[in-house]
């Protein structure tokens, strides 16, 4: 059971940094095109934006294999 808990812990500390990420680049995306439209020198803030919340799924994902190594797994 308690090995059944840290595959769990660990899937769940991917998947809801990716879900979180997903919807916040869903939200991002179209209002990121439009600010390009408008305004093009804007480039590099809009990447920025883009990128920030890729970081908290790459950052579930290192805490994820902290978790199974920290098992020995």
């Amino acid at each position: 059971m308690e090995m059944v808990s840290l595959y769990l812990s660990a899937a769940l500390a991917l998947a809801i940094p990716a879900l979180a990420t997903a919807w916040a680049q869903s939200r991002i995306g179209p209002a990121a095109a439009a600010t390009l439209a408008e305004k093009p020198e804007m480039s590099v803030t809009v990447i920025l934006l883009i990128a920030i919340p890729e970081t908290v799924a790459i950052l579930g994902f290192v805490v994820s294999v902290l978790i199974l190594l920290q098992a020995g797994g």
